[in-house]
């Protein structure tokens, strides 16, 4: 185990006396943490989606303890009636020990969601590695369950001829940059490319696809965005913005109140200080957007 993974484990001392750090981009580590956040974006107009923070098990038990957890999530959600869903990382469901088992998780989660108001479930993209694995399992179980859908890396090269093939099967799909540090082979490297990379697609599913998530806090593209829908009369009802918890809020209130659907990304749970590291402040743009949301409300 490196000196990062050590540093970041759930039981270290870090993740135990640092969480102030964190607070303003994770509520907390329990699910009420999380549906006090939820409660106050529906109070500002916004949705939300909600992720038990953990990845990579390797065991089983592990496996189905983050599926239970799932259901306790979901049971909440309906009871305090809240506007949310949820979404899942395949390899917290046993992606890794085997595909049919964490098919099986998936589709029990999908089964549970469906009592929902919101019964969509969002697959949330990983690494490279998992890529094909996660849509695999994604496209075998959309085939009898249709409150799924994955999220897209605009950095990947693979991922234009990935957007017209869920086009094509009607999927809900969430477009990002990409958070992960993909070797040039098979990611893009250079900003401007991934931006237009971005925009190209967020265009392709904007006109053709199924109510798209458009997940970025890039103002370059937000404005982009915002043009191509006025330009091309796109209705504001058929798609959405998306943007992780606690990053660039005064940018969510304002597309709230120009009138477009905004979904916030909220992750809670013991595992956050690696999502932290990883996904805000080991991404160069990810850091300056996190640095600059402590001193904005």
């Amino acid at each position: 185990m490196s000196v990062i993974d050590r540093l970041l484990a759930p039981d270290s001392t870090f993740q135990k006396r640092f969480f102030f750090l964190a607070k303003r981009f994770i509520p907390g580590e329990t699910i009420e943490s999380a549906l006090g956040a939820v409660r106050e974006l529906n109070s500002q107009g916004m949705t939300a989606t909600l992720d038990f923070l953990g990845e990579d098990v390797f065991e089983r038990d592990a496996a189905l303890h983050t599926r239970d957890e799932y259901f306790k999530m979901l049971e909440a959600i309906n009871a305090c009636g809240l506007d949310t869903n949820v979404s899942v990382k395949l390899t917290a469901m046993g992606l890794l020990i085997d595909e049919d088992f964490a098919a099986t998780n998936l589709v029990s989660i999908l089964e549970r969601a469906a009592n929902n108001s919101d019964p969509f479930v969002r697959i949330d993209m990983e690494g490279s590695s998992v890529t094909q694995a996660t849509l695999d399992v994604f496209e075998r179980v959309y085939a009898t369950h249709k409150n799924v859908g994955p999220v897209l890396q605009a950095y990947l090269k693979r991922t234009p001829a990935d957007v017209e093939r869920m086009i094509t099967l009607g999927v809900r799909v969430r477009l990002c940059k990409g958070a992960y540090n993909e070797p040039p082979e098979i990611a893009i490297k250079e900003m401007p490319t991934i931006r237009r990379e971005y925009l190209r697609m967020a265009e392709r599913l904007l006109k053709s696809g199924n109510y798209p998530g458009i997940a970025t806090h890039d103002l370059r593209l937000i404005d982009a965005i915002q043009s191509y829908v006025s330009e091309n009369k796109i209705a504001p009802d058929t798609f959405e913005f998306q943007m992780l918890y606690g990053i660039r809020p005064e940018v969510q209130r304002k597309l709230v109140a120009a009138g477009y659907r905004v979904r916030i990304y909220i992750p809670f749970g013991t595992h956050w200080a690696g999502y932290f590291y990883r996904r805000i402040l080991e991404r160069k743009e990810n850091a300056y957007f996190a640095l600059s949301s402590m001193f904005t409300k």
